[in-house]
């Protein structure tokens, strides 16, 4: 799995977060997305797809 993000779309309601702390942050100074890991391993796959889903801008981007 390959995830990207467009940073310039997100709203910083930080639900990936809560979903996918392994994979996903926010900047302290406004809230927006930030990328941890792009190839997540698998064990985080599920909970990577959860956090795309739950996002409210669809900013979250997987290819597998």
């Amino acid at each position: 799995m390959r995830v990207s993000i467009d940073e310039d779309g997100c709203v910083g309601a930080g639900q990936c977060v809560l979903a996918a702390p392994d994979v996903f942050d926010q900047r302290d100074e406004d809230g927006v997305v930030v990328l941890l890991d792009e190839e997540p391993g698998e064990h985080l796959h599920e909970a990577t797809r959860e956090a795309a889903l739950l996002c409210p801008a669809l900013v979250i981007h997987l290819a597998e």
